[in-house]
């Protein structure tokens, strides 16, 4: 099914992939065409892993966590095949909020759930693990599971913004 209006060919990017053109929302929904949305995370970006873990920060502080999870998805398929499990895991804590703020509570619950279940699990899979780059895993978990709980027991979105984590030391939710 082709997502580009009527008479219209599919679109695709500059490599010829099938690629939604729509603008989106800061939470990364589709909107019309012709309406203006936010500007979207460039694809494919080989970033060192500071680099990731400052730029996805900057992204869920400023209430952008779709956009976030994107940058941990670049860091996911560009990075060492022995990391994928850190990033996949904190890519689905920024989908989990992500489906928070969207009002999807059970969805965002499940994946904050299994995003803090991935990223602990991949920290106590070696010793010296414990704070990869930096990242307070031990924060993020509890952060990611009290959020998850909220979820569940409160009706409707919650503010991206408000609720973002810090991925590295300090305030964690």
């Amino acid at each position: 099914m082709s997502t580009a209006p009527r008479g219209r060919a599919r679109d695709r990017d500059a490599e010829g992939r099938a690629r939604n053109a729509r603008p989106r929302d800061g939470l990364g929904r589709p909107l019309p065409y012709g309406t203006d949305g936010v500007a979207r995370q460039p694809e494919g970006v080989v970033r060192t892993p500071a680099e990731t873990v400052a730029e996805a920060q900057a992204l869920l502080d400023a209430g952008r966590p779709f956009h976030a999870h994107e940058v941990f998805e670049d860091a996911w398929k560009s990075g060492p095949e022995e990391e994928r499990g850190l990033w996949q895991g904190l890519a689905q804590l920024a989908v989990g909020l992500t489906h928070g703020a969207r009002g999807n509570v059970t969805g965002g619950a499940r994946l904050l759930r299994r995003g803090a279940g991935a990223v602990t699990a991949w920290c106590g899979a070696a010793p010296g693990r414990e704070r990869p780059y930096g990242i307070d895993v031990p924060g993020l978990d509890a952060w990611a599971r009290s959020l998850a709980d909220r979820l569940e027991t409160d009706e409707g979105p919650v503010d991206a913004a408000a609720q973002a984590p810090r991925l590295g030391a300090g305030r964690a939710g």
